[in-house]
């Protein structure tokens, strides 16, 4: 088992979410359950999940829980298989010829601009509702 000041170290993934009912923000660990809290504004529940963090993993030690490092691109292999239509197949093939690429590295450039434009669109309305 890792020392306190070990896993507060660890790039654990903090989510910060806004609470439309009490007008700020919750933000908790994923990869610590139950570690949530809440504030007024972006800084001041960022302060809070520290404190939130702190406390958790200091109660997680002295219980003799197990604690969960944090997730990383390490944890994952950046393979997948992928069953397509033929006709969906076709496409991506010619397209993909098209723009003088494999067709594994087509099908990353959309998956990726696929994947941006759906961030910018979550970041968006987040944004509204502050």
């Amino acid at each position: 088992m890792k020392t306190f000041e070990e896993y507060m170290k660890l790039p654990y993934k903090l989510e910060i979410i806004p609470d439309t009912e009490e007008s700020g923000f919750v933000a908790s660990y994923p990869e610590l359950p139950g570690c949530i809290t809440c504030g007024k504004t972006v800084a001041e529940v960022v302060a809070n999940a520290e404190d939130a963090k702190k406390a958790w993993l200091t109660a997680a030690i002295e219980d003799n829980i197990e604690i969960a490092d944090p997730e990383t691109a390490d944890s994952y292999s950046g393979q997948f298989k992928l069953r397509l239509p033929k006709t969906l197949h076709k496409i991506l093939a010619e397209d993909s010829k098209k723009e003088g690429v494999s067709m594994n590295q087509y099908c990353v450039y959309l998956l990726a601009k696929n994947s941006e434009k759906e961030h910018i669109s979550i970041a968006k309305k987040q944004s509204v509702l502050v």
